[in-house]
């Protein structure tokens, strides 16, 4: 069987295609570094990252960029002997606005070489190109209307103003012929995340509906012709929890279809597991896959019927799924980041962090404050547990309070936790705890243990246990068996989606990993010895 979710922790928005029998999974990244995520699997069941493939300044540069905009919505798809990737890059969240450009870039091989970007439009977020069998291109994306204004009355949104179509013309690199509005969504509203395919005639198009919360749904309607008009679905949604908030996969909407080989249907979907009593999605909105069927009517149905989706569902026939590793430890011995990891928006990584200036550590190089949207050194892992510990070891001598190092649990800039080490004029080189627990829009930083901890010199084990919605810092001297708690209970239920301000403003997911800040303009580095994650 193959058990949902099928890509655990921050991975949304699943653009899904299959190349022979390979099966990929393309998912937004939002502001990390590099861009877009790329699974594999040849069973559906099992999955690797194979690719990020934009990672180089020509291709995604997101220093400035808001929290959870950058990358949204990936689609991958393949033709003419290429993977074809198109993405959006999100400069503004707040306010009326978007500024959202579109891009496609294209490679022989996943692995890459992908190409620098074509820029497409700029008229809303959430492109899809597809590949019709006549040869030609299309091109769809939601309207952003930034009006108060609405151009429909249908939905609950005037912002999302519908699905444009348009032809790519791949030889000349740009959109040809006239725009046209295609599908305004259903009643439900703010229609995203658009995917077309073609089966028996019929063009069938996919949306996602409802916002990126608990109404969220896949939608799905036909059309004879690729402009339309387009007919809704008989149940309207072909995935959706909405309506049943004891379902164990929340928040289910924005996927893709795909047939195997041996021509069985299946469509991913995002998701969220929230932990009781507040319903927040620590691990973000993550990736689950759907058995389908085909019905007479030739309309796609959920194989175990209605529409909330299955945690098990069928796999192909002989998949096995592979016993997880209860725990990862990372020692940092060759010259190349472990691949679970990544940073926050710069092009330029060799300036917040190094693996090869001291043989055997992770080096990161004191930049910006934690939180800073340009150049910060947080170098860090998606939380894929709801409980798991983290331990490190970290040599670090700061000069001034404004030098700080340490371990955090991390979702942006308005929610966070963080252990580290620092200096103090009365306690000299000290342990502090820095907080913003869903301060929004303020981001104040709180100090649960007031001026710190004094700890002398010499490295230092650092630790934190996450269990559900609780989190505990722990400390000790390098060589010392006895880990000490650190300061009190921390809520680490507010490192969510919904921490703060809600799910509706905050798209991405929570992190463990390492930082440095050196706001002095210094540069202070500090060493990481080691990066132990561990399922509890």
């Amino acid at each position: 069987m193959i058990q949902n979710p099928i890509l655990p922790g921050f991975n949304p928005d699943p653009s899904f295609l299959r190349v022979g029998e390979d099966y990929y999974i393309a998912t937004s990244t939002f502001e990390w570094y590099p861009g877009v995520q790329i699974h594999h699997s040849r069973d559906l069941a099992n999955w690797t990252l194979v690719s990020r493939p934009l990672s180089r300044a020509s291709q995604l540069d997101m220093r400035g960029n808001p929290d959870s905009c950058g990358v949204w919505a990936p689609c991958l798809s393949h033709a003419d002997g290429l993977f074809w990737l198109v993405y959006t890059d999100v400069k503004r969240f707040e306010g009326s606005f978007k500024d959202a450009h579109n891009y496609i870039v294209t490679s022989p091989s996943i692995e890459g070489p992908w190409s620098d970007p074509v820029y497409v439009n700029s008229s809303g977020f959430d492109p899809s190109l597809f590949h019709d069998d006549d040869g030609r291109k299309w091109f769809v994306n939601m309207q952003w209307n930034h009006r108060r204004k609405a151009n429909n009355t249908i939905g609950k949104h005037p912002a999302f103003d519908g699905i444009l179509l348009q032809e790519w013309d791949s030889k000349s690199g740009k959109l040809i012929g006239p725009i046209r509005n295609i599908f305004a969504g259903s009643t439900l509203g703010l229609v995203e995340a658009p995917h077309l395919f073609k089966r028996n005639g019929w063009y069938y198009l996919t949306t996602a509906e409802g916002g990126t919360g608990y109404e969220h749904a896949v939608t799905m309607a036909r059309s004879r012709n690729i402009d339309g008009p387009y007919e809704l679905h008989p149940d309207q949604y072909l995935i959706t929890s909405k309506d049943n908030p004891e379902a164990v996969l929340q928040r289910s909407g924005h996927g893709q279809y795909v047939e195997t080989t041996e021509g069985e249907a299946y469509h991913t979907h995002l998701c969220g597991r929230p932990l009781p009593p507040k319903r927040r999605c620590t691990l973000g909105r993550e990736t689950g896959l759907q058995k389908c069927v085909w019905k007479d009517d030739d309309w796609l149905y959920l194989e175990q019927g209605g529409v909330v989706p299955a945690v098990e569902v069928p796999a192909l026939k002989g998949a096995v799924k592979r016993a997880e590793a209860d725990e990862v430890l990372r020692t940092f011995d060759t010259g190349d980041l472990p691949p679970e990891f990544q940073w926050l928006r710069t092009p330029q990584p060799e300036r917040i962090f190094s693996l090869t200036e001291r043989a055997g550590h992770l080096r990161l190089i004191g930049r910006e404050s934690i939180g800073s949207w340009f150049e910060q050194a947080l170098v860090a892992r998606r939380q894929e547990h709801h409980r798991f510990r983290v331990e490190t070891r970290l040599d670090f001598s700061p000069e001034t309070y404004q030098q700080v190092a340490g371990i955090t649990h991390y979702y942006n800039r308005y929610k966070f936790h963080s252990l580290g080490i620092s200096t103090d004029e009365d306690l000299g080189r000290c342990l502090i705890v820095l907080s913003v627990p869903g301060d929004y829009p303020a981001g104040k930083l709180t100090f649960p243990i007031g001026q710190g901890i004094a700890i002398g010199d010499g490295p230092v084990d650092l630790a934190m246990d996450i269990t559900d919605n609780d989190l505990q810092f722990f400390w000790r001297l390098s060589g010392a068996t006895e880990w000490q708690a650190v300061g009190p209970v921390l809520d680490a239920g507010v490192v969510s989606d919904e921490g703060g301000f809600g799910e509706h403003g905050s798209f991405t997911g929570a992190f463990a990993g390492m930082f440095a800040f050196d706001i002095t303009g210094r540069a202070k580095p500090a060493d990481f010895d080691h990066f132990l994650y561990r399922r509890l």
